[in-house]
């Protein structure tokens, strides 16, 4: 496991979650990532989880529940970083930029250019990273995520189908051209509104782009931030562009890691059926 060190060990239901920290060549810094391993020898399937603003590797492993489901399903779960962190990479003191708010693009603006490539991260350095030291099945990868990562999951998914066979997200951000969460870190990663911008926002992307299985995204009726998400508008991109989705709302519910636990085991099973 060259390049790679373990953070951290333990135990939970049959398998190990496990943190490990490596260099990375795209966001130019040391980076973590979880991954939940099943104790078994055989080639397992492999599910990435992008979290959302602010998160570290840590919230997903500690607050939804998921070890149980994946143990059982016999399903690797990893759980990148939302963002490059270090002394040296830039921040902002702006909310939802800089660290912990990667918004899983590539960055070409000079301040950020050098540090801040999540888009290539996710979608070429960890997969092959993780394919190169772990038992599992290149061929079955899925990919899911929760607000700002739900938005990550849909483009990094729709763009790079030969990696990704299946997508589910927890209240994404559907435009990230007109969510206050997004606005500010597109215009300073990305500059002003331009065609760019457009690479990552799932509404344009699933204007000409579609996947072959069904996409699930799960929305909480209680959430304090939904007028931000533009789900509505999502769909009915997805019904223009013949995108098979399954929306399922959910009243009372809001947006952070209580909605998720209460679902990740449908999540974890959706995927699993459509990698088996």
């Amino acid at each position: 496991m060259s390049n790679l060190k373990l953070i951290e060990k333990n135990k939970n239901f049959n398998g190990f979650q496990c943190v490990y920290s490596h260099y990375s060549k795209s966001n130019k810094c040391e980076m973590r990532f979880s991954i939940y391993l099943p104790n078994t020898n055989k080639k397992l399937p492999v599910l990435y989880f992008l979290s959302g603003l602010t998160c570290t590797e840590q919230n997903f492993i500690q607050k939804s529940g998921m070890q149980k489901y994946a143990s059982k399903e016999k399903i690797i779960i990893i759980g990148p970083d939302t963002s490059p962190r270090g002394n040296q990479v830039p921040d902002s003191k702006e909310s939802f930029l800089g660290q912990g708010a990667g918004f899983y693009l590539n960055a070409n603006q000079r301040k950020w250019k050098k540090n801040y490539n999540m888009y290539d991260y996710i979608t070429k350095e960890l997969p092959e990273l993780v394919n190169k030291n772990f038992n599992v099945n290149i061929k079955k990868q899925g990919i899911m995520g929760h607000s700002m990562g739900g938005m990550g999951s849909l483009v990094c998914g729709a763009l790079n189908k030969k990696i990704f066979k299946s997508i589910s997200a927890f209240a994404p951000i559907c435009d990230s051209s007109k969510s206050a969460f997004s606005g500010n870190a597109f215009t300073k990663y990305l500059g002003k509104r331009n065609k760019q911008w457009n690479l990552y926002n799932p509404i344009e992307i699933f204007k000409k782009n579609k996947i072959n299985n069904k996409i699930l995204i799960d929305q909480g009726l209680n959430d304090e931030f939904i007028k931000d998400l533009y789900l509505d508008d999502f769909i009915k991109i997805c019904k223009k562009n013949n995108q098979k989705i399954l929306i399922r709302r959910h009243k009372d519910h809001s947006h952070g890691y209580y909605f998720i636990s209460t679902f990740i085991k449908d999540h974890i099973k959706f995927h699993k059926k459509l990698l088996s």
